[in-house]
C-alpha cells in the first residue's frame, strides 16, 4: 500500500477530553474519529488493527471447535423480561421502539437470544455439548463514556455461549475456553494474566477475567509471587493476619477523643497504630441494619459485602441520620459495644484483641475492648479487600499488585438463563433436563486500546508484530526527487509485496524529519529508511520500532534481512 493510495492523517495536538494514552495516540494516528458521546468511526488504519485482532480471535475459537454464528443487535424486549434482567442493566439498556409500538434493546449482551435459538434447534442429549459465538457491535449505554474505545458505548465483542447436559461438561468447555484464551492473548504478542472475578451482572457459579497488564489499568488485580494464583481485588480472599486471638491483657476505658472523626486522626490522637483499631460501617440489610467491622488499616471490599446474604442488594451505607438514630452518634464515634444490630467481623478481626473502636458516643472511643468480655460478633466473613504483603491464599508466597484492563471474561452460568427461559433437553433416560450454559466473552475493540496502553513510547505505538496494520514501512527520503531512491524503495516494494508480506510506502511530499516521526507514531514494526547518501555507500538503514537503533543494511541484502526477522 502507498500512502498517496491509503487514508492516512495524522495530529500533532491531542484532543483535550482525551485522558488516557491509546486514546491519544489512536487520536494522533488517525485510527478513530469521535463522532459523538461514546461513538468512534475507524479508519481504514484502525480498521486494519480491528481485522487483525478479529482473525486471531476467530482462529483460536475455531480450533477449539467453536462455531460461528450472527445473532440480531437489536432484541425484543420480551427476551429480557423472561429473564428478569432488566433491572440489572438499568440505564444502559438502549431502548427502542419500532412504528408498531414494539418495544426492543440494543443488544449489550446476546445470553437472551442465544438460549431462545438453542430452546427451538436443541432438543436432545445427543446434540451436546455445542459452543456457538459470533463478533458483533454491542452497545451500552454508558453514564459517562471516556477513554476513547476503552470505554465507549458503541463496541464490537467476541460472545461465545456453550450449552450442556451436565456441570462436568461445562467445567470441560470453561477450561478449554480459558486455555483458548490464553492462546489468543499470547499470538497477540501481550503480557497478561487470568484471575479469578466476580460475575456481576451476567450471574453464575463462577468466572475468571483476563486483564492485560498496564500502568493506566482501571483495575486493581493480585497475584502470588510463588504460586499461579490471581484474582481481581474484588474477589482476592483475604486471610486472616492474626492466626489466634490472644487472652485479654487490658482494661476496657473510656477516652475522649474530641473533634477526632476518622482513623487517622483518633490513631494519631491517642499515638497509637491504625492497625490496633476497629471501623465498624453500617450498612442497610435484610432484616434492618448490619454493622460490618474491619481493621483500621483496612479496606471494606463493597464486592464481598454485597454478597453476604444478611445484607441488602445493593450495597447501601445508612445515612447520617439514620446512624443517629441507632447509635446515639454521629459516624465517627460508631463502635461495636453494645451495638443494636447484626455485626459481622472480618476474619482478622475476629481475632484481634485489646483493640479500639468508638464509643457509641460523641467524641469518644473506648480502648482495651475485647470479644466476648465487652462485645459480640454473630458471624466472621472475608469482607475485606487483600491487599499487596498479605499471605496468598493459596498458601503459597505473599499477594503483589498490579493495574489490569480487562479484556475478557469467562463464566460459568449454571441453568440460570435455561430454567428462566424453558432451554431443556431430553437427557438418555428421556427426562427433561434444563440446560448447563456458559458464557465466554471478548472485548475486541478494547483489546486495541489495552495493547497501546502497554505498547508505546514517549514518541507513539509500538506494535506486537501480530497486530500492526502494516509488517515493514519504506520511508524513502526524497522519493519525488531522486531517481536511485524511488528505484530501490518501488524495488523493494514490489518483492515484499509479492512475497506476501503487508508493506506500506510512503510516498508523500514531505520533509524526512515528519515522515520519520510520523512511522514512530504509528508504530509499525519494521522500517527501512532509503537515501541518496546511504545508497551512495551502498547500504539503506533499517530500524526497528521497538529498539529505534539504526542498522546499515547492504542494499542487495535488505530483503533477505527483512525476510530472517523473526516476525515475518
Amino acid at each position: 500500500m502507498r500512502t498517496t493510495q491509503f487514508h492516512l492523517v495524522t495530529r500533532k495536538e491531542t484532543p483535550q477530553d482525551a485522558e488516557i494514552i491509546s486514546h491519544q495516540l489512536m487520536i494522533r494516528a488517525g485510527m478513530i474519529r469521535k463522532l459523538g458521546a461514546g461513538l468512534y468511526t475507524w479508519s481504514p488504519l484502525g480498521f486494519r488493527v480491528l481485522r487483525k485482532m478479529e482473525a486471531i480471535i476467530r482462529e483460536e475459537m475455531n480450533a477449539s471447535g467453536a462455531l460461528e454464528m450472527l445473532m440480531p443487535a437489536v432484541q425484543p424486549k420480551e427476551l429480557w423480561e423472561e429473564t428478569g434482567r432488566i433491572e440489572d442493566f438499568g440505564g444502559q439498556l438502549l431502548a427502542m421502539t419500532d412504528r408498531a409500538d414494539r418495544d426492543y434493546f440494543f443488544g449489550p449482551t446476546h445470553e437472551e437470544v442465544i438460549t431462545e435459538f438453542v430452546r427451538d434447534e436443541v432438543s436432545s442429549y445427543k446434540q451436546l455439548p455445542i459452543n456457538f459465538y459470533q463478533i458483533q457491535t454491542k452497545f451500552r449505554d454508558e453514564i459517562r463514556p471516556r477513554f476513547g474505545v476503552m470505554r465507549s458505548r458503541e463496541f464490537i465483542m467476541k460472545d461465545a455461549y456453550s450449552f450442556h447436559l451436565s456441570e462436568e461438561s461445562l467445567d470441560e468447555t470453561y477450561r478449554l475456553m480459558e486455555a483458548t484464551y490464553t492462546t489468543i492473548l499470547d499470538r497477540m504478542g501481550l503480557n497478561f494474566r487470568c484471575v479469578l472475578a466476580d460475575s456481576g451482572a451476567i450471574g453464575g457459579s463462577g468466572s475468571q477475567e483476563f486483564h492485560v497488564i498496564a500502568d493506566s489499568g482501571e483495575d486493581a488485580i493480585m497475584y502470588s509471587d510463588e504460586s499461579d494464583y490471581a484474582a481481581n481485588i474484588e474477589k482476592c480472599a483475604a486471610v486472616s493476619l492474626i492466626s489466634q486471638r490472644a487472652e485479654p491483657s487490658e482494661v476496657i476505658s473510656v477516652v475522649a477523643t474530641p473533634n477526632q472523626k476518622t482513623i487517622e486522626e483518633v490513631s494519631h490522637f491517642l499515638d497509637i497504630q491504625a492497625e490496633q483499631m476497629v471501623k465498624t460501617l453500617l450498612v442497610k440489610g435484610i432484616d434492618g441494619p448490619v454493622a460490618l467491622v474491619i481493621r483500621g488499616d483496612h479496606q471494606l471490599s463493597e464486592v464481598k459485602a454485597a454478597h453476604l446474604p444478611e445484607v441488602d442488594s445493593p450495597l447501601q451505607f445508612l445515612d447520617d441520620k439514620a446512624v443517629r438514630e441507632l447509635t446515639g452518634c454521629d459516624v465517627g464515634s460508631v463502635g461495636v459495644k453494645d451495638l443494636n444490630c447484626p455485626v459481622i467481623v472480618d476474619l482478622t478481626v475476629a481475632n484481634m484483641s485489646d483493640f479500639v473502636c468508638g464509643a457509641n458516643r460523641d467524641d469518644h472511643h473506648l480502648t482495651g475492648v475485647n470479644w466476648q468480655r465487652d462485645a459480640e460478633f454473630q458471624q466472621q466473613a472475608d469482607i475485606r479487600e487483600a491487599r499487596a504483603g498479605d499471605p496468598s491464599p493459596d498458601g503459597r508466597g505473599r499477594l503483589k499488585q498490579a493495574r489490569g484492563i480487562e479484556v475478557g471474561h469467562i463464566f460459568k452460568l449454571g441453568d440460570k438463563y435455561s430454567k428462566a427461559m424453558n432451554a431443556v433437553v431430553l437427557d438418555e433416560t428421556g427426562r427433561s433436563q434444563a440446560l448447563q450454559m456458559g458464557c465466554y466473552g471478548m472485548g475486541v475493540s478494547r483489546l486495541v486500546a489495552a495493547a497501546i496502553e502497554q505498547c508505546h513510547d514517549e514518541n507513539g505505538i509500538i506494535w506486537p508484530a501480530a497486530l500492526a496494520p502494516f509488517q515493514v514501512a519504506i520511508l524513502p527520503m526524497n522519493y519525488q526527487k531522486s531517481v536511485q531512491v524511488k528505484e530501490t524503495a518501488d524495488e523493494l516494494y514490489k518483492r515484499l509485496t509479492k512475497a506476501g508480506y503487508e508493506v506500506i510506502l510512503d510516498d508523500r511530499k514531505v520533509r524526512p524529519g515528519f515522515m520519520l516521526s510520523d512511522f514512530e507514531l504509528l508504530g509499525i514494526p519494521h522500517q527501512v529508511i532509503i537515501g541518496d547518501r546511504s545508497l551512495d555507500e551502498g547500504f539503506v538503514e533499517y530500524r526497528h520500532r521497538e529498539k529505534m537503533e539504526k542498522q546499515k543494511i547492504e542494499r542487495a541484502k535488505i530483503f533477505e534481512f527483512l525476510t530472517q526477522q523473526t516476525c515475518l
